[in-house]
């Protein structure tokens, strides 16, 4: 089974990047393609590889932590590989866990492909499984206290400026992402969370 393929990405689409690995393009399925641009550098991504009768496919992450939630979601009855890679682009692994935690339905509703039954299944599966993250997280301080996505009504809306500081912190100027805005925010429709417009702003940012 691969584990991890390390190249570079040769094409991107909205849900899967081709990992160019030593002339070989493997289709990878990730939760934000467009965070991962097209460049000479090489990166890596971490590999659920899935197979089933009709068709064998790739699922990748930029860390560990999202490859093992990824297959502690699979363990969940009624969610299978595209509900879970979504649950992953519309919230970070250790705010995931933090609602499961906290038995935060309200929050696992908000996300992809997740209705009512299926988030209370989620904690009653998965709440006394997830000690493993607790540990690598709580160091931090950020695992139970982490803020859970708000609204955007506006350039000044609470989710654009927490995407703004991250993409900041990614090394974005502040000239670009005044223009990533203007070039998106026709698009949004006020209820997305700051994981997804970070999608979209990469996707803006990426195109020019």
């Amino acid at each position: 089974m691969i584990d991890f393929l390390r190249g570079k990405v040769a094409h991107l689409e909205s849900e899967y990047v081709v990992l160019d690995v030593r002339d070989v393009g493997y289709r990878v399925f990730t939760p934000n393609p467009y965070a991962l641009a097209k460049s000479e550098t090489a990166i890596e991504l971490y590999i659920y590889h899935h197979v089933r009768e009709d068709a064998i496919l790739l699922f990748g992450f930029a860390t560990r932590d999202e490859q093992a939630l990824f297959r502690k979601l699979l363990e969940v009855s009624g969610i299978g590989p595209k509900v879970a890679l979504g649950v992953l682009a519309g919230g970070k692994p250790e705010r995931v866990v933090a609602a499961i935690q906290q038995e935060d339905v309200n929050f696992l509703t908000k996300l992809p492909g997740i209705g009512r039954k299926t988030a209370q299944r989620m904690i009653l599966d998965l709440k006394d499984k997830l000690g493993g993250f607790d540990s690598a997280w709580s160091s931090t301080g950020d695992i139970l206290t982490a803020p859970l996505p708000v609204t955007v009504k506006d350039a000044g809306g609470s989710a654009w400026s927490e995407a703004r500081e991250a993409l900041g912190g990614l090394g974005y100027r502040d000239a670009e992402l005044d223009r990533a805005w203007l070039a998106m925010k026709d698009e949004v429709s006020g209820f997305e969370s700051a994981d997804v417009l970070i999608k979209k702003a990469l996707q803006k940012l990426f195109q020019g």
